[in-house]
């Protein structure tokens, strides 16, 4: 088992920005790909953005492209999403995931573990 626990979630007003963190415990030598995926109200949960274990690779949803940056560290089985000129748009809960090796990184059906979610809120 994978335990994924989401922080740095909270409020800002649009334009500013948020780092978001995800630390795993337990078999993290069993996570190759590490995901951010968001759910507002009333929507479906969608991806975000995507890093492969050599941190090399790296994938973002279109909506967020250029604004969001994903990271990770190995040594401290930490995953991060840096999250500059925040939209009211943005505003969701952010959920971090982590799974196996898997050619697909943008559906949440790959992963294998959840984090709790995070909420992020920008205001306009």
């Amino acid at each position: 088992q994978v335990q994924l626990v989401e922080s740095g979630g909270g409020l800002v007003q649009a334009g500013g920005s948020l780092r978001l963190s995800c630390a795993a415990s337990g078999r993290t030598w069993s996570i190759y790909n590490m995901g951010w995926f968001r759910q507002a109200p009333g929507k479906e949960r969608e991806f975000v953005a995507a890093i492969r274990r050599s941190g090399g690779s790296t994938y973002y949803a279109d909506s967020v492209k250029g604004r969001f940056t994903i990271s990770r560290d190995n040594a401290k089985n930490t995953v991060y999403l840096q999250m500059n000129s925040l939209k009211p748009e943005d505003t969701a809960v952010y959920y971090c995931a982590a799974g196996g090796v898997n050619t697909i990184v943008t559906a949440t059906t790959v992963y294998d573990y959840w984090g709790q979610g995070t909420q992020v809120t920008a205001s306009s």
